[in-house]
C-alpha cells in the first residue's frame, strides 16, 4: 500500500494535472478577468429553461414540464436535477474544478492522459497525447458554438477507452471500475450521439481483443473481463436511468420517432416510416474531398462566417470599387470562405498535421489487434460522416443499421476520429521511444510515410488548381447578389473570379504550413532515432509544435474576442420595451409568437415568456407537424394560433426595433366545444384543421372514441373554464357547465405512459387528445375542480434505480482499490 500511495508515483502525475490546468486556463485566458464565453447555444439553453429555474429558485422543486417553449414539452430535457445519481453530482462537481470553458477542456486531457497512461506511453508522452486531443480543432470550434453537451461527452470518451484497455490489458476489475467510471460521467454529458458512435467503436474493440483471448484460449479470463464490463455498463447505465428513461420516452413522441401522418410532406418523396427524414439527417455531411482538413485545415475555406483578409484579391477588388471602408467590411461578411457543400460550418476538423503524419507512421509500423481496429474504425466514421456524399453505403445504415436514423449532422463523429487518429499516433511513437523498431525497419515506412504526408501537401500548396475548382454552390447566389447591386455583370465576374483566387491562396497558406509542422515532426523523429537529441529536448519539442501547431488553428475560431464582459452577457437576456410591454400581462399561462425572429428556431423569447417556439434538437414530431403543415403555410388558419392561446405576436420594423400585437382571438386556457368529429387517422385529423374551427368544434382521433360514447353535446354559451391555479407542472381549472361537455385546453398533449394525472373533484378522469396536438377532458355538468399533474413514472422510479446504481458504482470502485491495495490477482 505504501508503494501504491508513494510521493514517487504521484508527484509526476500531479504535476501533469496542475500543467493541464494552467494550459487550459491560458488558452482561454480572459476568464481570469471574469469574462464570459459568448455562445449562441448556450444562450439558447438559458432561454428554453428560464422558466424550470424560476419555479426551482421559488419552490426548490424541479418540474418535469415546462410551458415555455413550443406550448409546452418535458422540462427535463431542458434542465434539471438528478439528487440521486452519484455520478451526475460527480461531473457536476468536476464542472466546478475551473471556471467555463477551461473546465471542459481539462476534462479532455485529464481523461487522455489516463488513455495513454494505460496504454503504457509514460508521462511525456501521455501529456503529448493529451494535447494533441484536447486541442483538436473540431473540440474548440464546437465550444465556440455552445455544443457542451456534445464537448463534455467528447472529452469523457478516451476514459472509456482506457478502461476498456486495463480490463483486457492488465487488470480486468480495475478496468471494470475504470470504465464504469468514465461510462457514467460519458452518459452525465447527456450527449447519445456521442456515446453511441463511442459505443460503437468499443464494440469493434471488444470483439478484436476478445478474438484474441479466444485464440490464445484464454477463455477463463475472457469470461471474467466480459462480466467486468457488462457489470460496469450495467452500473453506468443505471446511475442514469431517470434521464435515459426520460430521454427513451420522449424520444417516441419526437421527429426521431415513428410518424403518424402517411401523406408525404413534398410530392415523390417517400413518408419517413421511423427515426428521422433521411434528407434532414444528412444535411450536414462532410464532403469526400473535404476530409482533407484533417490535415489542412483551410482546403475548403474553413469557416462559413470566415472573412477574407485585408489583403485579399476580393477586398482589393472591392475597395478599388467602393470608398467607404465600412461598405467594404459589411459586403466581405457576405462573402464566405467556405466552399464546401455543408449548410453552415463552423469550423473545420482538424485533427493537426504532427498527428496526420504520426496516424499514418503508426499505420505501418504499429503492430497487433490496435492498429487494425484503430484503422478500421476510422475508416468506418470517416464513412458515416461523409453522409449523402456516399449514399450507397450510408444509406443502407440509415436504413437498417440499429438507432442510425436516430442522428443528424453524423459529421460529429470526426470528434472520434481525431480521438483515434491520436490513439493510433501515440503508440507508434511509444515504439519509437522504447527502441522497438530499428532504424533499418523503420527507415522505409518513414520515408513512405514522409512521401505520402508530405507529398499531399506539397502538392496542394503548388498546384491546387489541378485538384480543386473552390467552387461552392452558392456562388451563383453572390454573383448574382453582385449584379444586382452594382448593374454591372462583369463586376460581379471579376468579384467571383477574386473570390476563387481567395479560397486557392487559402489552400495554399495552409498546405505550407502544414507541410513545416510534417518536416518538423520527421525532423524530430529522425533525432531521436539516430541518437541525436536528448529525451528532455525531444519530448518537450513534441509537446511545444504541437501546442504551436494546434493552438494556431483553434485560435481562428475560439479566440479572446469570443469572451465578454458579464454586462454584455446579461445584455443578450435584458427584455426589449416589446417584452416589456407584454410582461405587464399578469395572466399566469398565456402563450407568445415572437415572429421578428425564426420562431422555431429560437428560444430567446423563451427567456421572457411562454413561448410557442423554441431551440431543441428533439421537438415533439406533432407539434413540429402542426408548425409545417399548418402555422408555417402560406395562409394559415388563424384558429391554430388562437387555439394555443398565442396572446401576443412579436414583430419587427425594418430596423429591427420590435413591437407586441395583442392577439384578441386567443381562447384562454380553456373553452367547451359545442360539437365534435371523429376522424379516422393522423392525416384526416390534420386535413381537418385546415378549415375548423377550434372554439365550436373539436376534432378527435379515432382512438379516443371509447371515451366519447354516449356524449351528445347540447351547446352552452355560459359554460365556462378558468384557470386558478398554475405552476409548470401542474394547473387547476374551476369548470362551470348546465351540460356535460367536452372541454379542449391550450396545453400540449403529452402521454406516453400516462404521465398526466387528470382529476376530477379528486376523482381519476380519462384525458384524450383533440385537434392533433391539445388536451381534452369530457366533464360532467355543475361545478367541478379540474386538476393536470405532471408525475412521470421515469422520475419516480428511475430515482430508485439512480440511487441503487449509485452504491454499486461505489462499491465497485471501492472493490477494485482494495484488491489494488492488497495485491491481491483478479484472475
Amino acid at each position: 500500500m505504501k508503494n501504491l500511495i508513494s510521493w514517487q508515483r504521484i508527484w509526476p502525475h500531479l504535476v501533469a494535472v496542475i500543467g493541464f490546468m494552467a494550459l487550459s486556463v491560458m488558452y482561454v485566458s480572459p476568464v481570469l478577468q471574469g469574462r464570459k464565453l459568448n455562445m449562441h447555444d448556450d444562450i439558447q439553453a438559458k432561454g428554453a429553461a428560464r422558466e424550470v429555474i424560476d419555479y426551482h429558485e421559488k419552490t426548490g422543486e424541479w418540474s418535469s414540464w415546462t410551458n415555455g417553449m413550443f406550448a409546452g414539452m418535458p422540462a427535463y430535457l431542458v434542465a434539471g436535477d438528478y439528487p440521486t445519481s452519484i455520478s451526475t453530482k460527480l461531473g457536476q462537481g468536476i464542472n466546478k474544478l475551473l471556471p467555463a470553458p477551461a473546465n471542459y477542456i481539462l476534462i479532455g486531457l485529464v481523461s487522455a492522459y489516463v488513455l495513454f497512461l494505460v496504454l503504457g506511453t509514460g508521462g511525456w508522452l501521455a501529456a503529448l497525447g493529451a494535447i494533441a486531443f484536447a486541442f483538436a480543432t473540431f473540440n474548440l470550434v464546437s465550444l465556440e458554438a455552445g455544443h457542451v453537451s456534445k464537448v463534455i461527452a467528447i472529452m469523457y470518451a478516451p476514459g472509456v477507452l482506457a478502461g476498456v484497455l486495463l480490463a483486457f490489458r492488465r487488470n480486468w476489475l480495475a478496468g471494470a471500475a475504470l470504465t464504469a467510471l468514465f461510462l457514467s460521467l460519458e452518459l452525465y454529458a447527456n450527449h447519445i450521439q456521442i456515446t453511441y458512435y463511442l459505443g460503437i467503436g468499443i464494440i469493434v474493440l471488444v470483439a478484436i481483443e476478445s478474438w484474441a483471448y479466444i485464440k490464445e484460449n484464454r477463455v477463463k479470463q475472457l469470461s471474467f473481463i466480459i462480466a467486468g464490463l457488462a457489470l460496469a455498463a450495467v452500473v453506468s447505465l443505471g446511475t442514469h436511468t431517470t434521464r435515459l428513461w426520460n430521454a427513451y420516452d420522449y424520444t417516441k413522441e419526437t421527429i426521431r420517432g415513428k410518424p403518424e401522418l402517411t401523406a408525404p410532406k413534398t410530392a415523390g418523396k417517400e413518408a419517413v416510416a421511423d427515426g428521422l427524414d433521411k434528407d434532414y439527417a444528412f444535411q450536414y455531411s462532410y464532403g469526400i474531398g473535404e476530409t482533407l482538413t484533417l490535415l489542412v485545415p483551410n482546403a475548403y475555406g474553413g469557416a462559413s462566417n470566415g472573412n477574407f483578409s485585408g489583403t485579399s484579391e476580393t477586398y482589393k477588388l472591392l475597395a478599388g470599387r467602393l470608398a467607404d471602408a465600412a461598405a467594404v467590411q459589411n459586403i466581405m461578411r457576405m462573402i464566405p470562405t467556405y466552399w464546401g457543400d455543408q449548410p453552415i460550418l463552423s469550423g473545420p476538423a482538424y485533427a493537426g498535421a504532427i498527428v496526420f503524419f504520426l496516424f499514418v507512421l503508426g499505420l505501418f509500423i504499429v503492430k497487433g489487434p490496435l492498429k487494425y481496429w484503430a484503422a478500421g474504425v476510422t475508416v468506418l466514421f470517416v464513412i458515416w460522416a461523409w453522409g449523402k456524399n456516399l449514399a450507397g453505403i450510408n444509406y443502407l445504415f440509415f436504413d437498417y443499421f440499429p438507432m442510425f436514423n436516430k442522428f443528424r449532422a453524423m459529421t460529429m463523429v470526426l470528434a472520434l476520429v481525431q480521438l483515434i487518429m491520436v490513439f493510433l499516433g501515440i503508440l507508434a511513437l511509444r515504439m519509437i521511444v522504447r527502441r522497438e523498431i530499428t532504424w533499418k525497419d523503420f527507415q522505409r515506412p518513414f520515408l513512405i510515410t514522409l512521401g505520402i504526408v508530405g507529398g499531399i501537401t506539397l502538392l496542394m500548396a503548388l498546384m491546387p488548381g489541378v485538384f480543386f475548382d473552390f467552387r461552392s454552390v452558392n456562388d451563383q447566389q453572390i454573383t448574382d447578389a453582385f449584379t444586382q447591386m452594382s448593374g454591372d455583370k462583369n463586376f460581379a465576374v471579376q468579384i467571383l473570379e477574386a473570390m476563387l483566387n481567395d479560397r486557392r491562396d487559402l489552400m495554399k497558406g495552409d498546405a505550407i504550413r502544414s507541410l513545416v509542422f510534417v518536416l518538423l515532426t520527421a525532423g524530430l523523429v529522425w533525432l531521436w532515432m539516430k541518437d541525436k537529441i536528448k529525451p528532455v529536448i525531444f519530448y518537450a519539442s513534441f509537446i511545444l509544435i504541437m501546442i504551436f501547431d494546434l493552438f494556431g488553428v483553434d485560435k481562428r475560431y475560439l479566440n479572446n474576442d469570443d469572451f465578454v464582459s458579464n454586462y454584455a452577457a446579461q445584455a443578450t437576456t435584458t427584455p426589449s420595451p416589446a417584452d416589456e410591454l407584454i410582461l405587464k400581462d399578469t395572466d399566469p399561462d398565456y402563450k407568445v409568437l415572437d415572429a421578428s425572429t425564426s420562431p422555431f428556431q429560437s428560444a430567446e423569447a423563451s427567456y421572457f415568456h411562454k413561448s410557442i417556439g423554441g431551440y431543441h434538437g428533439a421537438k415533439l414530431r406533432r407539434y413540429q407537424e402542426l408548425f409545417e403543415r399548418q402555422i408555417a403555410k402560406q395562409n394559415p388558419n388563424p384558429g391554430i394560433l388562437n387555439m394555443l392561446n398565442t396572446k401576443y405576436i412579436i414583430q419587427a420594423d425594418q430596423q429591427g426595433n420590435k413591437t407586441a400585437q395583442p392577439n384578441p382571438g386567443a381562447y384562454g386556457h380553456g373553452w367547451f366545444v359545442d360539437k365534435y368529429r371523429v376522424v379516422p387517422n393522423a392525416d384526416a385529423e390534420m386535413s381537418a384543421l385546415d378549415s375548423l374551427n377550434p372554439r365550436i368544434e373539436a376534432v378527435v382521433d379515432q382512438r379516443f372514441a371509447d371515451k366519447l360514447k354516449g356524449l351528445t353535446i347540447q351547446p352552452d354559451s355560459t359554460a365556462k373554464i378558468s384557470l386558478i391555479s398554475y405552476k409548470p407542472n401542474e394547473l387547476i381549472y374551476e369548470s362551470n357547465s348546465r351540460n356535460e361537455g367536452l372541454a379542449v385546453f391550450s396545453e400540449i398533449y403529452y402521454n406516453v405512459r400516462n404521465e398526466w394525472k387528470v382529476t376530477i373533484d379528486d376523482k381519476p378522469a380519462d384525458m384524450l387528445r383533440a385537434n392533433y396536438v391539445l388536451r381534452a377532458l369530457r366533464v360532467p355538468a355543475g361545478k367541478h375542480t379540474i386538476r393536470f399533474s405532471f408525475e412521470p413514472v421515469s422520475v419516480s422510479a428511475g430515482s430508485k434505480i439512480d440511487l441503487v446504481s449509485s452504491l454499486l458504482l461505489v462499491a465497485l470502485i471501492a472493490g477494485a482499490i482494495f484488491v489494488e491495495v492488497k495485491g491481491k490477482k483478479t484472475v
